[in-house]
C-alpha cells in the first residue's frame, strides 16, 4: 500500500496560559476576533510579542478605532494645522492676539484631553460627550458656551480643508449650554456698575494714560480692546469726534466727544511725546493712545 503523499497540516499551539487572550488560527498566527472581525497579532511561535501588540491595540480595538500603527491625521496635526492659520489670520489683523491666544489654549486642551496620536476621522460621539462632561466641572456656562464653540470651530477647520472625508459627528451630548441656563448664570452675578461718584474717583487719583482710558470708556462705551487698539487717526480733536470701526465687523462708529475726553486724549499724546523723546511727530500718530 503506497504513502500517502498530502502535506500534513501543522499542530496548533496550546495557549501559553489560561488567561492568554488569543487563540491560534489555522494561518498560523494568533487572533482574536473584536466587534466581529479578526484581527491578528504575529506567529505562534512569538506568543509574547502577539500579546505585547493585542494589548498596545486593544483600547483602539474594543472602540471600534484603527489602531495605533495606521495612523492618519491626528489631533496633533489637527492643532498645529488651526494654529498655523489663526496665527496668519492674527498677523493680518483679521483676529486680536487674545481670540489667537483662546484658541492655543483649546489645542492645548484637545492635545491633552486625548491621546495626541489619535485620528481625528475616528472620533466618535461618546468622546464628545465625555469631553463636554469634563468641561462643565471646571468651567461656568458661559466659559463652557464659548469653549464648546470654539472646539466645533477647531474640529470643522479639519473637513472643511479635507483633512477628514465627511464632517465630525458631535452627538446629541456635546451642545452649547441653552440660553435661559445663560440667562439664568448672569442672573445670579452681581452688576458690575460704577456709579458716578466711583468714576470721579477713579479719574481724580488716576494717571495720565488711565484718565484717558477710563473718559474713552464712558463717553464712548469703548471696551479693552478698542482702548489698546485706538490710533490718533481715529480722531478728529478739533471737531470733537472719533470715527472707529468696529475691528470685528467694520461697521462704521462715530462717537462725539466730550470736551474733557478730548483734553484727556491730548494730554494723552502728549506723555506719549515725551516718552518718545519727541524723536518725530508722526510717529505718534502711528502709536495706539493707550498701552
Amino acid at each position: 500500500m503506497g504513502n500517502s503523499t498530502g502535506t500534513l497540516k501543522p499542530v496548533k499551539p496550546n495557549k501559553p496560559s489560561k488567561d492568554f487572550p488569543l487563540f491560534p488560527h489555522a494561518t498560523g498566527r494568533w487572533a482574536k476576533k473584536v466587534r466581529g472581525k479578526l484581527h491578528y497579532f504575529g506567529p505562534w511561535d512569538s506568543p509574547d510579542d502577539a500579546l505585547e501588540l493585542w494589548l498596545l491595540q486593544k483600547d483602539d480595538l474594543l472602540a471600534g478605532r484603527k489602531p495605533g500603527g495606521c495612523r492618519g491625521f491626528t489631533i496633533r496635526d489637527l492643532a498645529n494645522h488651526v494654529l498655523t492659520f489663526k496665527q496668519h489670520q492674527r498677523d493680518l489683523g483679521e483676529i486680536t492676539a487674545r481670540t489667537f491666544n483662546d484658541y492655543k489654549r483649546t489645542c492645548e486642551l484637545l492635545v491633552s484631553t486625548s491621546s495626541r496620536n489619535r485620528e481625528v476621522a475616528d472620533l466618535q460621539a461618546d468622546d464628545f460627550t465625555v469631553l463636554r462632561t469634563e468641561l462643565s466641572k471646571s468651567r461656568g456656562p458661559t466659559s463652557l458656551h464659548n469653549e464648546i464653540g470654539r472646539i466645533r470651530v477647531v474640529f470643522n477647520f479639519a473637513y472643511q480643508n479635507h483633512h477628514i472625508p465627511e464632517p465630525i459627528r458631535y452627538g446629541a451630548g456635546f451642545k452649547r449650554p441653552r440660553k435661559r441656563t445663560l440667562r439664568l448664570a448672569r442672573a445670579e452675578q452681581s452688576p458690575k456698575l460704577f456709579e458716578a461718584g466711583e468714576i470721579r474717583k477713579m479719574i481724580g487719583s488716576a494717571d495720565t494714560q488711565l484718565k484717558c482710558m477710563i473718559l474713552l470708556g464712558i463717553n464712548g462705551g469703548l471696551g479693552n480692546a478698542d482702548v489698546g487698539n485706538l490710533e490718533l487717526p481715529h480722531c478728529d480733536l478739533n471737531a470733537g469726534w472719533i470715527n472707529y470701526p468696529r475691528p470685528k465687523s467694520g461697521i462704521d462708529r462715530r462717537i462725539p466727544l466730550w470736551p474733557e475726553t478730548v483734553q484727556a486724549i491730548r494730554d494723552s499724546v502728549e506723555c506719549r511725546t515725551s516718552l518718545k523723546a519727541r524723536e518725530d511727530a508722526d510717529v505718534v500718530n502711528d502709536l495706539p493712545l493707550a498701552q
